[in-house]
C-alpha cells in the first residue's frame, strides 16, 4: 500500500502550467475574502461576495472593470488590498515570489525554473537574469512614474496625493485601470485630466511600457540600453568572445506592432471623436486625449473621454484594439500583438501559395502558428459566451454594449460603456470567468484543465485529409 503524498510533494508533482492557473485562483479567492470584510469598506459593512469576487478578479487579472467606484466603496485598507492584488497579478505570483528569491541570491530549484519559464515565456537558462531584470525594472519604473505624478497630486491634495500617485503608477504600469479619484468625479476615471499631459502622458507611457512584455524589455535593456551588461554576462557564462547582437525577432515585432497600433488608434479616435466626446477640448488636448485613449484601449482601462457617449464606429474600433491587447509576458491581456502578426503573416503566406509562414525573412514554426490560431479562436469563444449571457439576461443592454463589456473582460482592459454595476449575478460570474481566462491565457487554462499525465504517449495516428476553403 502506497503512503499518501505530503502536500509539498503533491505541489511538486503539479505541472507548471496548472500550478500557475491554480495560483491565480487562490490569490483571487484570498483577495475576495479580504474585500468582503467590513474593515475593507468605507461604510464598515460586509461587501456582497459576488461583488468582492468580481473586484478581486478584476484586480488580480489587472482588468479594471468595477461594480462600484473604488474610492467610494473601499477605504484605505480595501484600496491597499486591491493595489497588492494588482501588483501580484500584474507580475504573476510566480514571477513575484521567485524573482525575490533570485534577488536574495537563493538558488532556484528545477521546479521553480520551470514555473518561471512558463510564467515569463523565457528560456530556462536565462530565467534568473530575466526575473531580476523584471523586478528591478518594475520597481524603478513605478517609482519614477509615482514621483512624476506627485508633482500634480501632492500640491493639489497634500499628503493624500502621494497615495494617489503611487496607486495610479502601479495600476498604470500593470495595465489595471483602477483609480482612487472617485471623490473628484465618481466613476469618472481620468476625465478630469484629459487636457493634462503630465498626468495622462505619464500614465500612458506606464501603460505602454508595461504592455511591451518582459522578454522585449529585457532584450532592449541588455542589447540597446546597457549593452556592456550583455557582453559581461556572455563573457562570464560562455568564456568566449562576446558578439554584438541586434534585437531578436520577437522584440522587433512587438515594438513595430505596438507603435503601429498606437499611431493608428490615435488617428482613428481623433478623427471619429473630434467633434463628439472631445468637442470641449482644444486641438492640443484632443491629440493628447486621443493618444491616451489609444494606449489605454489596449488592456489598461483608464479613460479620459466618455466611452458610453462615443460614436458606434469608435466603440467597435476600441473592441478590436482591446481584443488584440498587449504583448506576451506583459502585464496586459488580449490575444497579444505577436499573435495578430503571426495570423496576418500566415494569411499572406497562404495567399502567395506558400505552405510556410514567413515573417521578416524568417520562417515561423507551425507549432507557433497553430497556437496563434487556437488563442484567437478561444478568445472569440470566450468573448461570445458572456456576450450572450449579458444580452439575454439583462434588460436595456444592447448587443454592442454586451460585446464591449465581454471583450473588455477577456482582454483584461477594463473599459466599459457604463453597464457593469447594473449587471445581474449571472453576467458578473460570466465576466469573472472571462477575466480569469484572459489573464492566465485561454490555451494555458485549457491545458491545465485537460492535462492528463502520460495520455496517448508514443501513439501514432493515421493521417487524415479534409478539404477547406
Amino acid at each position: 500500500m502506497k503512503e499518501p503524498l505530503s502536500i509539498g510533494k503533491r505541489i511538486k508533482n503539479i505541472a507548471p502550467v496548472r500550478l500557475i492557473v491554480i495560483s491565480f485562483a487562490v490569490i483571487i479567492l484570498v483577495g475576495a475574502g479580504l474585500l468582503t470584510l467590513p474593515i475593507s469598506a468605507r461604510d464598515g459593512q460586509v461587501t456582497n461576495f459576488i461583488d468582492a469576487l468580481f473586484t478581486s478578479t478584476s484586480a488580480t487579472c489587472v482588468t479594471g472593470l468595477v461594480v462600484t467606484d473604488t474610492w467610494t466603496h473601499f477605504n484605505g485598507f480595501g484600496q491597499a488590498v486591491i493595489l497588492f492584488l494588482i501588483q501580484v497579478g500584474g507580475l504573476g505570483i510566480v514571477t513575484f515570489t521567485t524573482g525575490f528569491a533570485v534577488l536574495m541570491r537563493r538558488k532556484l530549484s528545477l521546479k521553480n525554473m520551470q514555473l518561471a519559464s512558463e510564467n515569463t515565456s523565457g528560456s530556462g537558462l536565462e530565467i534568473p537574469r530575466l526575473l531580476k531584470t523584471i523586478l528591478l525594472f518594475t520597481i524603478t519604473t513605478e517609482l519614477i512614474g509615482a514621483l512624476i505624478l506627485m508633482i500634480r497630486f501632492v500640491p493639489k491634495f497634500g499628503g493624500y496625493g502621494v497615495w494617489i500617485a503611487v496607486f495610479l503608477a502601479v495600476s498604470g504600469y500593470c495595465n489595471a485601470g483602477f483609480d482612487i479619484l472617485g471623490f473628484e468625479l465618481k466613476d469618472g476615471s481620468l476625465m478630469n485630466y484629459a487636457g493634462d499631459p503630465l498626468v495622462s502622458v505619464t500614465i500612458a507611457l506606464l501603460i505602454i511600457i508595461g504592455g511591451l512584455g518582459f522578454i522585449a524589455i529585457s532584450d532592449v535593456y541588455y542589447k540597446k540600453a546597457f549593452p556592456h551588461l550583455q557582453r559581461l554576462y556572455q563573457r562570464n557564462k560562455a568564456q568566449q568572445k562576446p558578439k554584438k547582437a541586434g534585437l531578436n525577432l520577437h522584440t522587433q515585432v512587438v515594438l513595430v506592432t505596438t507603435g503601429t497600433l498606437l499611431v493608428i488608434g490615435t488617428g482613428v479616435i481623433l478623427l471619429c471623436e473630434w467633434d463628439n466626446t472631445m468637442a470641449h477640448l482644444n486641438w492640443g488636448e484632443k491629440i493628447n486625449a486621443a493618444f491616451f485613449q489609444s494606449a489605454s484601449a489596449r488592456t489598461a482601462g483608464y479613460f479620459s473621454i466618455n466611452i458610453g457617449a462615443e460614436r458606434s464606429i469608435t466603440q467597435v474600433f476600441t473592441i478590436l484594439l482591446m481584443f488584440i491587447g498587449a504583448s506576451p509576458a506583459s502585464t496586459g491581456g488580449g490575444i497579444k500583438t505577436t499573435t495578430l502578426v503571426v495570423l496576418i503573416a500566415t494569411v499572406f503566406s497562404v495567399m502567395r501559395g506558400s505552405e510556410d509562414t514567413v515573417l521578416l525573412r524568417r520562417m515561423i514554426d507551425k507549432a507557433t502558428v497553430y497556437r496563434a490560431l487556437a488563442i484567437a479562436f478561444a478568445g472569440i469563444v470566450i468573448v461570445a459566451v458572456p456576450t450572450i449571457i449579458i444580452e439575454t439576461t439583462n434588460d436595456n443592454v444592447g448587443f454592442l454594449a454586451a460585446v464591449f463589456e465581454s471583450a473588455s473582460a477577456f482582454s483584461t482592459t477594463g473599459l466599459s460603456m457604463g453597464i457593469t454595476p447594473g449587471l445581474n449575478a449571472a453576467s458578473k460570474l460570466a465576466l469573472i470567468f472571462a477575466m480569469y481566462a484572459g489573464r492566465v491565457g485561454p490555451v494555458s487554462l485549457a491545458l491545465a484543465i485537460a492535462m492528463r499525465k502520460g495520455r496517448h504517449s508514443g501513439s501514432v495516428l493515421p493521417e487524415g485529409k479534409i478539404i477547406v476553403g
